[in-house]
Order: C-alpha cells, then sequence, then structure tokens
C-alpha cells in the first residue's frame, strides 16, 4: 500500500511539473473527531466494532479521542481549476479510564490508558474555481489514504476467560499491554478557502471527512468464531495553516 501511494503520487507531480508558478506547501494544524459512531448506541449494530466494545467495557464516550491533527502537504496544478496534492498528516490521543461495571475486590477503580495513533499518507484532487490568483480561493476536492493506525490498551485487565472466574476467587485482575498496529485503505472529502496575504503566501481553512475501517489483527485478533473487531478510523478533521506558493 505504502509503495503504490508513493508511486501514484510521483506520477501526479510529474504531470504538472512543467507548470510555471504551479507548486505550492501546505502546513495544517487542527484538530480530529473520530466517529465512535456506536458509542452510546441503544440498538445493537450487526457489525462488531472496537469501539462499541470498548464504550461498554470503559468510561469513554462519544469526544473523548478527539485530538490534535497536522500535517504536511505537497501540491501541484496540473490542469486549469484543477490541483493535486500528497499530504502526510497525524493523529494521537490517550486516554485514562477504567471499568464501567467492576471494581477491585476490596474496592477501587480498575484503570487503563487507551491510545490511538492515525496517520494518513494520501492523494488529494481539488477543484478550484477561482484559479490561484485571486486573493479569496474556495476549494473543494477528495481523495484516497493508506491510514497507517496503532491502537494500545495499558493498564490492569480482568481476565474473564480464567477458571478463577468460576470458583470465589473470582476473575483475576492482571496489568497487560495490548496493541494492534495495521494499514486500512481509506478516502476523504474535503473543502475550504485559502485568503492569500500576497502573491505567495495564503492562510488556509478547511474541513474534511475520512472513512475508513479496518478488521484488527495482532492482540485483538478474533478469539472466538465469527467475532471480529473492526475499528472505524473515520471521522472529521478541522485545520487552519499556511500555503507557500512558488
Amino acid at each position: 500500500m505504502r509503495r503504490a501511494m508513493a508511486g501514484l503520487g510521483l506520477i501526479l507531480l510529474l504531470a504538472g511539473a512543467g507548470r510555471a508558478d504551479a507548486g505550492g506547501v501546505d502546513l495544517r494544524i487542527g484538530g480530529f473527531i473520530p466517529r465512535m459512531r456506536d458509542c452510546g448506541v441503544t440498538t445493537p449494530n450487526p457489525e462488531y466494532t472496537l469501539f462499541r466494545d470498548v464504550c461498554d467495557l470503559y468510561f469513554i464516550g462519544k469526544g473523548d479521542f478527539d485530538g490534535v491533527y497536522g500535517g504536511v502537504e505537497y501540491n501541484q496544478v496540473v490542469l486549469d481549476y484543477v490541483e493535486v496534492g500528497v499530504h502526510y498528516d497525524y493523529y494521537s490521543n490517550t486516554e485514562d479510564t477504567s471499568y464501567r461495571d467492576w471494581e477491585r475486590p476490596g474496592g477501587g477503580e480498575i484503570q487503563q490508558s487507551l491510545r490511538l495513533r492515525v496517520a494518513p499518507l494520501g492523494v488529494t484532487v481539488r477543484f478550484l474555481p477561482t484559479g490561484k490568483r485571486h486573493r479569496l480561493v474556495p476549494f473543494v476536492g477528495g481523495g484516497v489514504d493508506a491510514l497507517f493506525y496503532k491502537y494500545e490498551e495499558m493498564g490492569d485487565f480482568i481476565d474473564f476467560y480464567s477458571p478463577d472466574c468460576e470458583t470465589d476467587l473470582g476473575c483475576p485482575i492482571l496489568p497487560d499491554h495490548f496493541v494492534a498496529e495495521d494499514t486500512a485503505f481509506g478516502y476523504h472529502a474535503l473543502g475550504g478557502l485559502r485568503v492569500y496575504v500576497n502573491r505567495d503566501f495564503a492562510i488556509v481553512g478547511e474541513g474534511r471527512y475520512q472513512w475508513g475501517k479496518h478488521d484488527m489483527g495482532d492482540d485483538f485478533a478474533p478469539n472466538e468464531p465469527g467475532l471480529v473487531n473492526t475499528i472505524d478510523l473515520g471521522g472529521w478533521t478541522f485545520t487552519v495553516g499556511l500555503h507557500v506558493r512558488f
């Protein structure tokens, strides 16, 4: 996936390399709001998703994984009013939590830390109806991504599969660290506005929605027939940044 995305980006950039005054670099920062669609719902979803499990087990809800998002993009005009960009962005957030329905035998929370990281590497095609020679340049577009993600749970956990759960001893509580790391295919749609301060610099505001999900492996691989942990990597991103034209 990584090689395919890099190769596609190289081809698209070379297609516009001969145009004068056509390239630019964007630096941006903002926030990512993960979709977490199954948190708080009362009707079970036929598709078993990681975040539904997380929200049922721990004190986690929609909004808790919202975090800082930033990245860089190289873009190139390839046709009149059409621009292609190759971008790399990064998001990471850690939440401290505990089990909703269980405590230690003597009382007290059973605590964990949950961490989600997502790094999209992708290609975007933008349509700029006014071209790049106006002070105000609105744009819309979309593209595809390779979503490099890593999800971790660290802390103390109840071993619900222990034989002790059927005895007076009760389920043991053990320290552990669970990790799933992989790459998902995704795509996005976006819109925004560039406000040129002068010929070469512009302030950029952008909103985008990202779609992407993946059946997890590693420590979150299925441990029962038909049980799959599907992580939903979709959500909204809102950023502001600087566009440098050359």
